[in-house]
């Protein structure tokens, strides 16, 4: 079953058919992000000097395409990070940056 999913820009959002099964995925990849974020966090100093982390890229494809990539290594928490976001579909196309603790929470929402 699909639903909508909403995710909360700086300035507006988007909202577009997402499945339970996709939202999943986003959160499981989320969840490993956050993990990486903190665990480098723990670890103090300048993100430069810290053991690098390979970048979080989600895609799925479905009513539209859905793109998530953030970079681990140039923020100092998971509440500073930030992810851009593609969305798209043959008629439209959508980049945009958003917090990575408020997609965070938009997914959690959207899977309660």
């Amino acid at each position: 079953m699909s639903a909508p999913l909403t995710l909360n820009l700086p300035q507006g959002s988007l909202q577009f058919t997402f499945s339970s099964e996709a939202a999943q995925g986003l959160k499981v990849a989320l969840n490993e992000l956050m993990t990486a974020l903190k665990a480098a966090a723990a670890q103090g100093g300048e993100p430069a000097r810290r053991t690098p982390q390979p970048p979080m890229e989600y895609r799925h494809t479905g009513d539209v395409f859905l793109e998530v990539f953030c970079n681990p290594n140039i923020w100092p928490s998971p509440f500073a990070a930030k992810a851009l976001i593609t969305l798209r579909d043959d008629r439209i196309r959508v980049t945009t940056e958003a917090e990575l603790s408020q997609i965070y929470e938009d997914v959690n929402a959207y899977l309660s």
